[in-house]
């Protein structure tokens, strides 16, 4: 591998690492979820907005009929950091991040139901296998049990991610990714507005510095890191390098917050990991 690949492959990581903080800070972060998402997002606007007005990019909808589908991806969005925070603060970062990283196999499935694609009844296999792999993640269905009421949050959390993705995925071409992002979080700014007038943020003042390493770090640095990886690595290239979010999520769960996973999250992760790795794997090739 050449120096300036290695370069590009090591800013990759970097982005996937960055990203994978979320797990730890979401669960770790002592204030009600709509109010860290909010933050989280104005913040993200701030940011996003002056990185866009020092490339000179414009920010102008190209067409009215867009509107639509933006609005739609940023409630999506917003539905998806929602229901991944509950996912973690109910159960714990691994069963979180595994139940959230579902969605590749999700967005395969769905694809041909959306996008008309061609069905590629491999997805089949794949879906029951991660099927089988939460069922593992989940030793006893009972409904009482955050643990399952985590996963179940992770999984829709997977869902709603997919959908977004698969609704803006026909606007990608014409926009800056970094555009797109900025349009979802000024969404999820605006509706979760209200949130400030009625939930607790008493806590605020203690936990302002991990909301703005989520923020800053985690959203604007390591999403900004990622879509500039694109340029150098195919989309397929980058979801196999994004794999690796769950694992260095429980290490740093390990560290930072003494968990320690089970023999369960150990097999049904790598079942998920596995049909993730394997499509991923079979697309590139």
């Amino acid at each position: 591998m050449e120096q300036t690949t290695f370069k590009q492959f090591l800013g990759l990581l970097l982005a996937v690492l960055l990203i994978s903080t979320s797990g730890v800070l979401g669960r770790y972060i002592a204030l009600p979820t709509e109010i860290i998402i909010w933050f989280r997002s104005i913040l993200a606007v701030i940011f996003l907005y002056i990185f866009l007005k020092i490339k000179k990019t414009s920010l102008k909808v190209q067409h009215p009929k867009e509107y639509i589908p933006f609005l739609i991806g940023g409630i999506l969005m917003g539905a998806h950091w929602i229901t991944y925070f509950y996912a973690l603060k109910l159960s714990n970062v691994a069963l979180g991040m595994l139940s959230l990283y579902t969605f590749p196999v999700i967005i395969a499935i769905l694809e041909p139901l959306i996008l008309k694609v061609k069905f590629q009844a491999i997805h089949l296999f794949f879906g029951v296998l991660i099927l089988i792999g939460l069922y593992i993640l989940t030793p006893k269905f009972d409904l009482e049990s955050t643990q399952v009421k985590g996963i179940l949050f992770g999984v829709f959390s997977a869902f709603c991610y997919a959908f977004r993705i698969l609704i803006l995925k026909k606007h990608a071409t014409n926009y800056d990714g970094t555009v797109l992002m900025f349009y979802q979080v000024v969404i999820i700014s605006v509706l979760l507005f209200p949130t400030l007038f009625y939930m607790d943020l008493s806590g605020l003042q203690t936990q302002w510095p991990y909301v703005l390493i989520l923020a800053f770090v985690t959203t604007a640095i390591g999403h900004s890191i990622l879509l500039h990886s694109l340029k150098f690595f195919s989309a397929t290239t980058t979801s196999i390098i994004s794999s690796l979010q769950p694992v260095f999520g429980i290490i740093m769960a390990f560290f930072f917050l003494s968990e320690i996973p089970e023999i369960n999250t150990f097999i049904g992760g790598s079942l998920i990991l596995g049909a993730v790795l394997f499509e991923s794997f079979r697309v590139k090739k």
